[in-house]
């Protein structure tokens, strides 16, 4: 099991930005002292493992997460093929994170399985396997890569962890998997929760990675903050979201405005402000440090900002003021 390093504070590379931003802003990322950059892989977008390689080839000494790859979309001996070629190029540099996918997605593409836990749970298995250099494990219901061994594995082994939400997933995570990647939402009740999901499945005692999302916004005025991430907060109220708000005191009331709402810009535009808040990192440099330490607290190791807006490359310089609190 990979040791976590110390928490750090990472971004989150848009999917959407414009192809020719994209090392820019790495190199940005790195230059302003974050510790992490996080890529996505969405379908119709941009690949997860190319800009992986190419975001590691532009920078020196960030770290470069890819969450997530969706099982069903590779084969698991040629996934570790790739994630081991990364290990050996670009040692202790990246951690690869492995999840279902959108489920619509995944059977756009015919790639959803019957059981999404038997799937990952083998997948995860056999790739960490060949990942340690071992020959891989018995043959499974959907993932067979029985005796195939990488030739020349890499001494550094990439941490992998899961892009998962619910507590079956998590617990899967717990027993499989390095750790987990927490999408947004992810306020320190969910984060705690999610923690114990996974500790009560747990194979040993090492300590997880918990890489968590969230969208935000530093601003000298907070409204002005809160009000930059409300239109990343519209798709919050999908029933995928509902484990995120375990413990919020509003999470009924949360699911009747939503149902309420006609289209998700209206939802995000009536959400109150200390709903707003509560579920993203938006506000002054130093409100925002609070509620980073509340998210280490609660057990995040990395706490990833997101965007929004049309300015992303001026985002970052504005998050980089909670890094020198």
């Amino acid at each position: 099991m990979n040791a976590p390093r110390a928490a750090g504070v990472g971004v989150l590379l848009p999917r959407d930005l414009p192809v020719e931003q994209v090392l820019p802003y790495a190199r940005r990322a790195e230059e302003l002292g974050f510790d992490e950059v996080w890529l996505v892989e969405d379908l119709g977008f941009r690949g997860g493992l190319a800009q992986t390689g190419a975001v590691l080839a532009a920078t020196e000494r960030i770290t470069v997460g890819v969450g997530i790859l969706p099982a069903g979309a590779r084969n698991a001996a040629f996934t570790a093929m790739e994630l081991n070629t990364l290990a050996l190029m670009f040692p202790d540099r990246f951690v690869a994170g492995i999840g279902h996918g959108m489920p619509v997605w995944m059977r756009q593409v015919g790639a959803w399985p019957k059981s999404p836990l038997t799937l990952l749970g083998e997948y995860t298995t056999a790739v960490r396997t060949l990942l340690r250099g071992e020959p891989g494990p018995a043959a499974g219901t959907y993932v067979n890569v029985e005796g195939v061994q990488l030739v020349e594995p890499a001494t550094s082994v990439p941490p992998v962890v899961l892009g998962v939400r619910g507590p079956k997933s998590l617990a899967v995570a717990g027993a499989t998997a390095d750790g987990v990647v927490l999408a947004e939402p992810a306020a320190p009740p969910y984060i705690a929760a999610a923690i114990e999901h996974m500790k009560g499945v747990a194979t040993d005692a090492a300590p997880r990675r918990v890489v968590t999302y969230d969208v935000a916004a530093v601003d000298a005025d907070p409204r002005a903050a809160l009000a930059r991430v409300r239109p990343g907060l519209a798709w919050y109220g999908e029933p995928d979201w509902a484990p995120h708000l375990v413990g919020q005191p509003f999470a009924e009331e949360f699911a009747r405005l939503r149902a309420g709402c006609a289209s998700p810009e209206e939802f995000a535009e009536r959400l109150p402000d200390e709903w707003v808040a509560e579920l993203s990192l938006a506000g002054t440099a130093e409100q925002v440090r609070e509620r980073l330490d509340a998210r280490f607290a609660a057990g995040a190791t990395t706490v990833v900002l997101t965007p929004v807006g049309d300015d992303r490359l001026g985002e970052l310089d504005r998050f980089a003021e909670v890094l020198r609190g």
